[in-house]
């Protein structure tokens, strides 16, 4: 019975110690890979024609279901847009450079 106790025990701690992450496989996102500034605003180009194409179409005698399409279109577009580039500082950061600054002048 006492080897059974040690067997179980050993077993539990094996599965313990061993992590679940050794097994998985790695995924790449597509936000990891390069991404050069010429494809960038190639891409760019084409959203903001898109934007022109359905800003100049005649939405009177679209169904409801594709004016929701298109909405959700322009939606996605914007927000990519949006996204895309830009340098964000917060507000701590700042009051850390202006003491900084402060502090050197």
């Amino acid at each position: 019975m006492k080897k059974v106790s040690r067997y179980l025990t050993a077993l539990s701690l094996v599965i313990l110690l061993v992590p679940a992450q050794l097994f998985a496989t790695p995924t790449i996102s597509e936000s990891a890979i390069p991404v050069s500034p010429a494809s960038e605003s190639a891409k760019m180009d084409i959203m903001l024609k898109r934007l022109n194409e359905i800003k100049d179409m005649d939405k009177s005698d679209l169904s409801a279901t594709e004016r929701k399409e298109l909405r959700k279109e322009v939606r996605a577009i914007k927000d990519s847009v949006k996204d895309s580039g830009g340098v964000y500082i917060s507000v701590g950061a700042i009051i850390i450079i202006l003491l900084i600054l402060i502090l050197v002048l």
